[in-house]
């Protein structure tokens, strides 16, 4: 494979923002596939407050069924401890022939990368890919990184897409409120929210 896209996040749920960030990336940056990796133990979130994993990845499954291009990978799922980008991405590399590996992910997390674990190894695995996100300022973080860090030149893209305010967080909100949550996700995803009786008790 020569050029390969990855995606991950809690994916709680996953929703229209997550699916379309992937798509445009796949096209804009002619990505053969785009692989969905759902966080297995996000060292950044409280686990109590996390839906299960066998639930957030089948949700990932359900969402991307109909697009040949995008697959679901439950490595994270299946490794004990935190889950570490820089661990994931040693991992693709070691057991995936791939010449250019690209990372995509909200400018808004993309901003933290410095305080990743081992950010300058992350580089060197990565090329990423910033999807805009409504309130932030990603060109100004991208040109104060690169005079700080000038190795980095190249490997990070900015892509904008169709302004969607979505956000997991926001989604719960409103299951938990008893609002709508039609057409933020896919309706296989909604259905299975309801059927599974997700973030009724979030507060």
């Amino acid at each position: 494979m020569k050029r390969l896209g990855i995606i991950g996040g809690t994916f709680d749920p996953i929703h229209f923002g997550h699916l379309l960030a992937a798509e445009m990336a796949r096209t804009e940056f002619d990505l053969e596939k785009v692989l969905f990796i759902p966080t297995g133990n996000p060292p950044h979130k409280d686990l109590n407050r996390v839906s299960s994993a066998l639930l957030r990845s089948e949700m990932v499954r359900r969402a991307i069924v109909d697009n040949e291009y995008f697959a679901v990978s439950d490595l994270e799922l299946e490794r004990e401890g935190p889950s570490y980008t820089v661990d994931t991405l040693r991992f693709i590399h070691k057991t995936l022939v791939i010449d250019q590996l690209f990372f995509i992910t909200g400018t808004d997390a993309l901003s933290e990368v410095f305080n990743w674990h081992y950010p300058d190894e992350l580089f060197k695995l990565t090329q990423f890919i910033g999807v805009f996100r409504p309130g932030f300022d990603a060109q100004s973080f991208v040109d104060i990184s690169l005079q700080e860090h000038p190795e980095i030149e190249g490997k990070i893209h900015l892509l904008k897409v169709p302004a969607l305010g979505i956000s997991a967080t926001d989604i719960r909100r409103r299951v938990a409120e008893g609002k709508s949550i039609r057409y933020l996700l896919p309706e296989c995803v909604r259905l299975f929210i309801m059927e599974n009786h997700l973030y009724k008790d979030l507060k």
